[in-house]
């Protein structure tokens, strides 16, 4: 049935427009009159959808979990697009190319299989800061090294391009995905068909609530999670708690966006929101821009929730019409929002499961860090927090702290133009008093769209930031995504022989350790002024707030007060040189088709010797086979908040590592290695990066009573310990089933579906943890590995496991069913004893069970599709 005669008595006509819509209050009044004016906005957006796209005979019933706040029926949701980077989107491409390559060989048509749903993919993740800010033709170098690393996927996503359909594709050095969803891709309503509809995406990052500052329901998923969606099966869902977040208040003179990002971060963690859909609303939201508000939504998984929502507003339209958008788009954008109940005035008797109250005029100049987003460092108590304290340098010796990067970065603060344009006034002011970068410090500026060129250019703003060492490096990722580059090999040897305690300070959103650089011990994350300053003081040790960062021409110190520009003067600059024709002349000429491009062949020319891109396994040998959920044993034994870069790093590969061995023997140059991220279209590559993270406890590894530190593990019977890829190998060839176990919010971070793949390939059947994070839970079950969690009060210390135990799983798997985990010890004085646990299943759809016993969502799609 075509989703346009269905649940037709809803469709009307658009009032002053030639178009159609979907009445979702009138369906909902049906069902409970009044109803839909207490709906917050995210349940306006699914009811919308649900009367567009579900089937007649659940439609009351799917409607009334929104109504009546019901979580006991799985509802289906239709998002109008897909958004990738070119690392998991690239992936997911892959994916879909080897099961063309399935299929033709069971004797199906190969280019049957494409995306169904309109599949965006920018590339984004690739380039690394090899050439700093300071260096003339950065940015020219770094795209260059970035093709000649990349050729082989880039060529692979060009062939993308037109051998699939539905898939368009921004290619390398335009900017982030996050970002140019804002400025451009979203239309925020969309028009299919002469029908108007509210836009929704998944997108293949965690970051991509980006969007839900514009009103536009925008959520992160795993790979897999979006190749479900690509083609054209629902994600299928039940109704999340939805908490508004009431914002009272006026922020503070010379507080940025991301001050109060950072402040709300660590309140909303507090309030424990994780998995909830957040509506931000009251008078203190009203007055944020959609740059400020896009800061906000951007850390939404920093704070642990799946939505952070701003309703329609002034605000949306002023920054479409700014943005360039299209006059009538915009025009429909305020009628469809006012006819159907999205527009803030008409939210205001919306209910939440929870209301929280945050006050704007509380929040003070902040950092986050070190190791943790959430962890709010106010800088007036550097001092006493044990940051800032003494420090001496010597000529041409780093000092203790020394701020090794310091990185404008991310989308999270370059879609702001208040952000970028108070860094570079900041930049102005310390190159008129003769400030100067430190020498140690690598600087870069890596904005996520073009256009923050252009308008620096004409505010004449831009040579300010280059003299300080942050010219343009990329327009991409970069060292947010821990592409920071190499370091000055002096600088680096330096690090290593003193054992030197380093820092980066980043606008970016995430700064767990490890993740920014392999050299920088801990990073913070600060606005892009406070990066500045950063990188004129030399060392997390410094005071900002109190310390001199130096001496005037009269011999008066200067003080970050001394530089910080006002409120006024960003504002003045912001409405005088930001202006419509910019968004325009970058995004025309991008978003331009190529008429004359030739379609390629279905099946993909795999390159044998490619490190990058090599056809999947998942159709075939033992991810195929039978499940095997007995006589397990434990690959790892790990604490709480594992992050998805513990299972799998994305940043450089050292050639000291299972990879970068693997690299070497295929013929790949030291210098060419690339980051992990970028091989994961390479099961064999990729797979060497499970667990190869130096920061990595695994507690079956102990010296001296401690947890050793490092990618460890060991090998039972024997009790051998060794590299972590060695373990994997050896258990491998013995067919051996493995189980995690592990502590609360495991999976935390990226949405890194290799960080689900690496475990299965390895032969991990189950993990057992205290809890999961929402995305990686979701990655695990599509690659067919059974996540349980623990029962409060029971975990790996009260069942005193060591890792020589063997785990069976006992039961009926059915939809957060309680389980038996069987644990036989081996060893000691309880030798043969077994103890029974019980679990909870946490396949939470009977979606998820049926995905689960296919062995994956991979494998289901290979099933359904020759059935048809």
């Amino acid at each position: 049935m075509s989703h346009q005669t269905i649940n037709s008595q809803y469709k009307k006509v658009l009032p002053v427009t030639a178009l159609e819509y979907f009445d979702a209050r009138q369906a909902v009044n049906d069902i409970q009159a009044g109803a839909y004016d207490r709906l917050p906005y995210t349940s306006r957006i699914l009811a919308e959808n649900l009367v567009r796209r579900c089937e007649p005979h659940t439609l009351v019933d799917s409607l009334k979990q929104l109504i009546e706040r019901k979580r006991d029926l799985d509802f289906p949701w239709y998002p109008a697009r897909v958004v990738c980077h070119d690392i998991l989107g690239q992936t997911a491409l892959v994916d879909l190319a080897g099961l063309r390559d399935a299929i033709a060989q069971q004797g199906g048509d190969p280019s049957k299989v494409n995306p169904v749903v309109e599949t965006q993919l920018i590339v984004d993740h690739s380039l690394a800061v090899e050439h700093a800010g300071f260096e003339a033709d950065a940015f020219d170098k770094n795209r260059a090294i970035e093709d000649r690393r990349n050729e082989d996927r880039f060529h692979f996503i060009e062939w993308c391009k037109t051998a699939f359909e539905n898939v368009s594709v921004i290619p390398a050095g335009n900017g982030i995905m996050h970002q140019i969803n804002l400025e451009k891709m979203s239309p925020v309503i969309q028009v299919k068909n002469g029908l108007a509809f509210p836009d929704t995406c998944v997108g293949t990052d965690s970051h991509t609530p980006h969007v839900d500052s514009l009103g536009v329901l925008a959520i992160g998923v795993g790979g897999l999670e979006a190749e479900t969606v690509m083609l054209g099966r629902p994600s299928m869902m039940r109704l999340p708690d939805i908490v508004g977040v009431k914002l009272t208040g006026q922020r503070q003179a010379g507080i940025t966006a991301t001050d109060i990002v950072l402040a709300i971060t660590e309140f909303l963690r507090n309030q424990r929101v994780v998995s909830c859909y957040l509506e931000f609303f009251g008078e203190g939201a009203r007055a944020l821009t959609i740059g400020d508000r896009a800061t906000l939504s951007n850390m939404t998984p920093e704070y642990g929730a799946t939505a952070g929502m701003f309703y329609i507003d002034e605000q949306t339209i002023n920054y479409l019409k700014l943005t360039g958008r299209d006059t009538q788009q915009v025009a429909l954008v305020e009628q469809y929002a006012k006819q159907t109940g999205l527009w803030a005035d008409d939210l205001i008797e919306a209910q939440y499961e929870r209301v929280l109250e945050f006050d704007l005029s509380s929040v003070q100049r902040n950092l986050a860090g070190p190791s943790n987003p959430h962890r709010r460092l106010p800088t007036s108590e550097l001092t006493e927090r044990g940051i800032a304290g003494a420090w001496q340098t010597k000529e041409g010796e780093l000092p203790d702290g020394a701020v090794i990067i310091a990185a404008i970065t991310s989308c999270t603060n370059t879609s702001n133009p208040r952000n970028v344009v108070a860094a570079a006034l900041l930049a102005k002011k310390a190159n008129q008093l003769g400030l100067v970068r430190k020498p140690w410090v690598k600087t870069s500026f890596a904005p996520g769209s073009k256009v923050a060129k252009l308008y620096l250019e004409e505010a004449g703003l831009l040579p300010e930031l280059e003299q300080l060492g942050f010219g343009i490096v990329a327009y991409a990722c970069t060292t947010c995504n821990g592409m920071s580059g190499a370091l000055d090999p002096m600088i680096e040897q330096q690090i290593i022989e003193r054992d030197l305690y380093t820092t980066a300070v980043l606008s970016g959103n995430r700064n767990f350790d490890g993740r920014i650089h392999p050299y920088a011990k801990q990073a913070f994350l600060a606005s892009p002024p406070l990066v500045v300053a950063y990188a004129l003081a030399g060392t997390i040790r410094f005071d900002i707030e109190k310390d001199a960062l130096g001496i005037d021409a009269q011999g008066k110190p200067i003080y970050l007060n001394d530089l910080w520009p006002t409120d006024e003067e960003i504002d003045d600059v912001v409405a005088r040189h930001v202006k419509p024709e910019q968004f325009k002349q970058i995004y025309i000429q991008m978003f331009k088709l190529d008429e004359h491009m030739a379609k390629q062949k279905p099946l993909y020319d795999w390159r044998p010797m490619s490190t990058y891109i090599r056809r999947p396994p998942y159709w075939e040998g033992a991810l195929a086979g039978e499940r095997r959920l007995s006589a397990m044993r434990p690959l790892a034994i790990l604490g709480d908040n594992i992050t998805t870069d513990h299972l799998s790093p994305s940043n450089a590969i050292l050639a000291t590592s299972a990879a970068g061995e693997y690299l070497l023997k295929m013929g790949v140059p030291e210098q060419d290695f690339n980051s992990y991220a970028t091989h994961r279209g390479d099961h064999l590559t990729a797979q060497r990066a499970t667990f190869a993270n130096p920061k990595l406890f695994n507690e079956m590894v102990q010296e001296e009573g401690k947890v050793k530190q490092g990618s460890l593990a060991r090998i039972e019977p024997e009790g051998l310990v060794t590299r972590m890829w060695e373990v994997i190998e050896t258990y491998m060839d013995r067919k051996q089933p493995l189980i995690i176990i592990a502590g609360a919010d495991y999976g935390q971070g990226s949405s890194r579906d290799w960080a689900a793949k690496g475990v299965r390939l390895a032969g991990v059947e189950a993990i057992v943890a205290e809890g999961f994070e929402r995305i990686h839970r979701t990655n695990l079950v599509g690659m067919g590995v059974l996540p349980l969690q623990f029962k409060t009060g029971t975990d790996r210390h009260t069942l005193q496991l060591d890792g020589t135990e063997l785990y069976d799983v006992v039961g009926d798997i059915k939809p957060s069913v309680d389980l038996s985990l069987v644990i036989t010890r081996t060893q000691g004085a309880n030798k043969g004893e077994q103890q029974k646990v019980t679990v909870t299943c946490r396949l939470d759809t009977a979606d998820e069970v049926s995905v689960y016993h296919a062995g994956g969502v991979l494998q289901r799609f290979a099933q359904d599709f020759l059935a048809q």
